[in-house]
């Protein structure tokens, strides 16, 4: 494969475990974060303290920066959690900056000039490994009792609450899950690329992971992982045009959130039974139709 095309497919895998993280949190529970940059910066850094520091294998560090992502925000989740609407989003913008500032001005990891000569673990395989694991556990989880509590919470907290569900704690729990994939997708990229600097982890990448989940469609698993692969890839596919790419991404971005304003899945999964029973209706939708242009024709009717 081109080393090319092979960093892309890389890039987008790590993309892809941070949006399905914030997927859960936003999708399903839905808490719109914008601070999710300073959770992949806390597993980044973590990680190369594990491998580079302690020299101890990969996998730990990549333990370590799910624990660690999942420790802070539990955290700032008992304090911006019981915040409503528009300020929990503050709050996390505030939080993402503040990580970002605080490595930028903490010399013992390499401040602003960054931490060079972190071990190359990261490969192809085992960025697709950790996404099938993701999917498959977010799945489940979306699909399990907790899961439809979570969405309930999302529909209208007040009905659960007064249904007996604890929202705070199911908040608490999308939050925490999230950060931990956010830590390792961190993880993962500090690896791939042998260098993490701060400004990696800016506002602007917290916003790309954000547009990624609404462009793919929220409540949508599928959606997440489609959005990933398309909005990796389409800033690489329009540098032909150059200095232009980034006002043609962005018109195509606004373009399809118009035409699609639920997103590209819009809340759909793509598992074999839904594919079923999608065609199953196109064939019972066709029928119908038929059966109507005979009616007509039967009557004298002009069916063209």
């Amino acid at each position: 494969m081109d080393a090319y095309l092979e960093g892309i497919i890389m890039l987008s895998g790590i993309n892809l475990i941070a949006v399905l993280g914030l997927s859960l949190l936003t999708g399903f529970a839905g808490l719109f974060s914008f601070g999710h940059a300073g959770f992949m910066a806390i597993g980044a850094y973590s990680a190369a303290i594990v491998t580079t520091i302690f020299k101890l294998p990969f996998s730990l560090g990549l333990a370590a920066s799910a624990i660690v992502a999942a420790g802070v925000s539990w955290l700032i989740g008992r304090a911006t959690l019981k915040l409503k609407g528009d300020y929990f989003c503050i709050a996390t913008l505030g939080f993402g900056e503040a990580i970002r500032l605080i490595l930028d001005n903490f010399q013992g990891l390499g401040g602003a000039r960054g931490w060079p000569g972190i071990p190359p673990h990261t490969a192809l395989w085992n960025i697709l490994l950790l996404d099938v694991i993701g999917v498959v556990l977010l799945a489940h989880l979306v699909r399990s009792r907790h899961g439809r509590n979570m969405i309930a919470v999302r529909e209208e907290e007040l009905a659960a609450q007064v249904a007996g569900i604890d929202t705070f704690r199911y908040k608490m729990m999308a939050l925490v899950i999230s950060a931990a994939y956010a830590g390792v997708a961190g993880a993962l990229l500090g690896h791939y690329m042998t260098f993490i600097q701060p400004k990696m982890f800016s506002m602007v990448k917290s916003t790309e992971l954000t547009i990624i989940v609404i462009f793919g469609g929220l409540g949508s698993i599928s959606g997440s992982v489609l959005g990933a692969v398309v909005l990796t890839f389409l800033p690489e596919l329009l540098r032909a045009v150059d200095k232009w790419r980034l006002v043609v991404y962005g018109l195509a971005v606004i373009g399809i959130m118009i035409g699609r304003p639920r997103g590209l899945m819009g809340g759909f999964e793509l598992t074999p039974s839904s594919v079923k029973r999608w065609i199953a209706d196109r064939k019972d939708a066709k029928t119908a139709k038929a059966d109507r242009m005979a009616e007509d024709a039967g009557n004298g009717k002009d069916v063209r």
